[in-house]
């Protein structure tokens, strides 16, 4: 009744006077909904402090564990031709199969000979070490021959001068006697002399006294000549000497230059030597890069350069490949407020894209389709989407990963923090605050000082 007009019905007539006024005024609807309305403001003040385990989720991928399990793309060393393939996508290879063949682009490899031709420079490179080491020795026994010819040269020169000193010494004897027996003949003419004149000795007496006396004079001036001869040879024998060192030492040491060229020239070979052994192992090692193999076993994924005939430059992906044995990993991604409650060894909860799953992420005991995980190494700086890359791998004591989950696909991650009641939690939600900072293993920095859920 929408009660309208001013002549109101209710209150003129009694309704409950009437059997269907009794039956719908007799009975009070709201008594139910009251009840209603007290069961679930019990039901929700009992949920209120139903403990609710704090968590950080992320969005991830499956990875591998170790960088040497993750897939990988085969490079050239050098620039090539593909001229034969010899695996097809999806292939399985183990390590070192060949996976294609490729020729030179280079006309200075082109040679089909090259490592011969390099053998045989080799040869004559060493052949003319050996010959410079042949020279070098027979210098060295020219050396020693004229230095031992000197010493004897020498020797010899020296008991000249020996010689000479001595008959320097024999001539000054004589001399000195010459000069003795001219003062004998003066004095002996000068008394006969007198002797004449007093007429005590005869003329032929004193003439014969006279020539004795120009005699010892013609002797004395032999002697002298005599004496100055051997003092010049003593000049002569130092002066052969001098001449002898000076000849040799030329002579030694242009012998010594010819050694020391031939020397330089050795050397310079075995540099040349050098060089082209370094060439011919380096052509061996590049005819050895014409195969491309396998660096470890695997599947084929995809080939990134195709055809016959195709060039490329060194460095270029050729082929991609996935290893056959992986350790599986999920790297996730948290943000910067919540890193710090993040630690090495933390128990994660992992969904993987494709596998059903009921997730209740406060109540991790009652989820099921999630996988645990733990955390085993977390980037040191931001990437690219502004978080901080975490890396996850299978937890020992939880239930194993599904085999056929493959590397690249998704997968959502649950760290496990705390247990709080659902109050703090949503009072925490409610004010943007971050969950609590602890710390594992021992006690907390926050509101509530339980330990962390294990």
């Amino acid at each position: 009744m929408l009660n309208i007009s001013k002549n109101q019905l209710h209150k003129t007539v009694d309704l409950t006077a009437f059997k269907s006024g009794k039956e719908i005024f007799s009975k009070k609807y709201y008594k139910a909904l009251n009840r209603f309305l007290l069961v679930f403001a019990g039901l929700v003040l009992i949920i209120l402090f139903l403990p609710w385990t704090q968590n950080i989720t992320g969005n991830g991928l499956v990875t591998t564990l170790t960088p040497d399990q993750r897939p990988q793309t085969i490079q050239s060393q050098i620039p090539g031709r593909i001229e034969q393939w010899f695996v097809n996508e999806g292939d399985y290879v183990e390590k070192g199969d060949t996976i294609l063949r490729i020729s030179e682009v280079k006309s200075d490899y082109f040679d089909d000979r090259l490592i011969e031709r390099t053998n045989q420079q080799i040869n004559a490179k060493n052949s003319a070490v050996n010959a410079y080491q042949g020279k070098v020795k027979a210098l060295n026994r020219q050396i020693n021959a004229l230095k031992n010819e000197r010493e004897l040269k020498l020797e010899q020169a020296r008991n000249k001068l020996l010689q000479s000193k001595l008959k320097v010494q024999s001539d000054s004897i004589k001399f000195e006697a010459a000069k003795t027996n001219i003062g004998i003949a003066e004095r002996q003419y000068n008394r006969d002399v007198t002797l004449q004149k007093e007429g005590l000795k005869a003329v032929k007496d004193v003439e014969a006294k006279k020539l004795k006396l120009q005699e010892t004079q013609a002797k004395l001036i032999e002697r002298e000549n005599d004496l100055l001869a051997s003092k010049n040879n003593v000049i002569n024998a130092k002066v052969e000497i001098g001449r002898i060192k000076a000849q040799y030492a030329d002579k030694i040491s242009k012998a010594q230059s010819d050694q020391y060229t031939a020397q330089s020239n050795q050397f310079d070979a075995e540099v040349q030597v050098s060089k082209l052994e370094n060439s011919n192992s380096n052509y061996r090692v590049r005819n050895s890069l014409l195969y491309i193999l396998a660096p470890q076993n695997g599947y084929i994924n995809r080939a990134l350069k195709g055809g016959i005939g195709e060039t490329f430059k060194e460095g270029e992906e050729l082929v991609g490949i996935m290893p056959a044995q992986i350790d599986l990993a999920v790297e996730t991604f948290v943000r910067p407020i919540d890193l710090p409650l993040i630690h090495p060894g933390e128990k994660v909860r992992v969904q993987f894209d494709g596998w059903p799953a009921i997730v209740f992420s406060g109540w991790p005991n009652v989820s099921y389709g999630t996988y645990g995980a733990k955390v085993v190494a977390i980037e040191r700086f931001i990437s690219e989407n502004g978080k901080y890359r975490v890396l996850l791998a299978p937890d020992e004591t939880d239930h194993e990963w599904p085999k056929d989950i493959r590397a690249g696909s998704g997968a959502r991650t649950i760290a496990l923090l705390e247990d709080v009641p659902i109050w703090f939690e949503l009072w925490r939600q409610l004010n943007s605050f971050p969950p609590n900072y602890y710390q594992p293993g021992g006690g907390t920095k926050g509101k509530s000082n339980s330990k962390k859920k294990k």
